[in-house]
């Protein structure tokens, strides 16, 4: 990584100022400060410029160039950070590439996902890796040390065990030479590395003085940069990469500028914490879901999902205990999370579980970072400790496309007020999850309907469901009902360019006495004297309780 990379993504703040000027030597004053991404913040770290030597070498982090000190410097202040040199050492890549730029850094096991044998996931890895690079995210890649006795191990091929190599570039080359490389344009998926420590490198196929280099034209080669000295940089095919190597952590920087002509992201920035209390209505550490009597203790963020389909980045980030810190190493604590697809409505707390849209790893990591595809709808994050009664606080960040109106759920069921004496207080919860409809009038192209479902003044749309007589809506409401005795009403709507069409509704009593949770009911229309049948059914799930926290 270049100085002005480095000083790009803000760890060098006012570089020029801090650079020795040969012309203003007075101006020097040997001290230096940096910035550090830390649970959501910058913070200022200043160091003096006294670095560890040995016989008048630096010991860790080096330029290749006897006058250049800015990695040992910088090195230097996050060692501070971290509490000293010693809490570096065999510190999480992941990490450190998130204390420098404030990403959100996702690490991929090679090995697990054998991206070695299977091309077309290795393919769509480079492609993603090309996107991160090229909008100055960070990229490391290591082979595992195993034992203590593995760790920096060179193996055959010049590669050393247990090292972060920087990933410098990513880029498809162009093999063959003039215009017929233009013609036949065979490109390579290759990546660039660099081993920190400066030398020994890799010796395989594409290495510094292999053959492989002749079929790449001289101004393709100078494009690239390559050189033949022991200096650390190698390129070598991706294949190679997902054989040798073991782990790659992408860090992307997730761009929030409207400024920007990169894909911009939204960013819900929230601070949450496990908290231990005796009464489970108010405790906030639950543990995992196989936990199933205190999960629903968690903090529970909520978040919408507003295009039809959308890209979600989930990251939190646990704040690392300090009081072990002197050692080097901070207490993580096994963390993780669960999404659910909830009711398009929901303001409460969840208290039973519902759909499982997707779920992050567990583990005792600072970090933990899931990117999932998710169709619109509302949604629950619940962040929890591996076990119950872990306290601690966390970080939780939300990127979508479009504002999610991320928050916190606190309640656990409608607030009661002055007002609820005068204007009734709710005696009944409902949810009701309309699934799809069977036998819908039909034009010829297939309706185009919806559902909207109706409760005392409330109601829930459904998204529309193209071209079918068999819609699948999946939708859900939930009601808290003062008036138990007033049916619920859910309606079918063909949409139409002038004036929506009516195709028939339900009406449901929704009782906590009824047992049967699915029903197929019959279509009818809308006089209330004589409904008559219309063509149709629609297939509903009902749950009813007096109890207000059963849903």
């Amino acid at each position: 990584m270049c100085p002005h990379h480095v000083a790009h993504l803000q760890v060098i703040p006012d570089w020029k100022e801090q650079e020795w000027d040969p012309e203003k030597p007075d101006a020097y004053a040997g001290i230096f400060h940096f910035h550090f991404w830390r649970f959501g913040e910058w913070v200022d770290v200043v160091i003096d410029d006294r670095l560890p030597t040995v016989n008048n070498q630096l010991i860790y982090c080096h330029s290749n160039s006897p006058n250049e000190f800015w990695c040992a410097l910088v090195e230097k202040a996050y060692a501070k950070l971290a509490g000293c040199y010693q809490a570096l050492d065999g510190g999480n890549t992941a990490d450190a590439l998130v204390d420098f730029t404030g990403g959100v850094s996702e690490p991929i096991d090679l090995t697990e996902g054998d991206f070695a044998n299977d091309e077309a996931k290795r393919n769509a890895l480079f492609e993603r890796m090309l996107k991160v690079h090229s909008r100055g995210g960070l990229i490391s890649a290591s082979i595992k040390a195993v034992t203590a006795a593995d760790m920096e191990v060179r193996l055959a091929c010049g590669l050393v065990k247990g090292h972060a190599y920087a990933i410098t570039d990513v880029r498809k080359v162009r093999l063959g030479h003039g215009l017929l490389a233009f013609f036949k344009s065979e490109k390579l998926d290759m990546i660039r590395l660099r081993n920190p420590w400066g030398e020994r490198e890799w010796n395989g196929p594409w290495s510094d003085t292999s053959e492989e280099w002749r079929k790449v034209s001289k101004s393709e080669r100078e494009k690239m940069g390559v050189t033949v000295q022991d200096d650390g940089e190698f390129w070598m095919t991706f294949q190679d990469v997902c054989q040798y190597f073991t782990d790659i952590i992408k860090c992307r920087l997730l761009n929030t500028s409207y400024l920007s002509i990169h894909k911009t992201w939204e960013e819900a920035r929230l601070r949450g914490a496990w908290t231990r209390h005796e009464d489970p209505w108010q405790n906030r550490s639950g543990g995992c879901i196989n936990h199933k009597d205190t999960f629903f203790q968690n903090p529970q963020y909520i978040f919408d999902v507003k295009k039809a389909e959308d890209e979600v980045l989930i990251s939190i980030q646990q704040r690392p205990k300090q009081s072990t810190r002197r050692d080097g190493k901070g207490e993580n604590l096994a963390i993780g999370f669960d999404i659910y697809k909830v009711e398009e409505n929901r303001q409460y707390r969840m208290h039973s579980l519902q759909h499982r849209a997707a779920s992050s790893i567990y583990i005792n990591s600072r970090s933990v970072f899931l990117r999932t595809d998710q169709r619109a709808g509302r949604y629950v994050i619940i962040p929890t400790t591996f076990e119950p009664g872990h306290t601690g606080e966390f970080l939780l960040r939300v990127f979508t496309d479009v504002p999610s109106n991320c928050r916190e759920l606190c309640l656990d069921e409608p607030p009661r007020s002055c007002w609820s004496s005068l204007c009734g207080y709710p005696q009944l919860v409902t949810q009701v999850h309309v699934l799809g409809a069977a036998g819908l009038k039909d034009s010829p192209t297939g309706a185009n309907s919806y559902v909207i479902i109706k409760c005392e003044g409330h109601k829930v749309h459904s998204a529309m469901q193209k071209g079918t007589s068999t819609p699948e809506y999946d939708v859900k409401g939930i009601f808290y009902r003062k008036k138990p005795g007033q049916p619920i009403t859910v309606q079918i709507w063909n949409h139409r360019v002038l004036k929506d069409e009516f195709l028939g509704q339900v009406q449901l009593k929704a009782d906590p006495d009824d047992l049967q949770a699915l029903h197929t009911l019959h279509l009818r229309d809308r006089d209330s004297r004589q409904p008559s049948d219309l063509p149709g059914t629609i297939a509903v799930r009902i749950l009813s309780s007096a109890s207000l926290t059963a849903v």
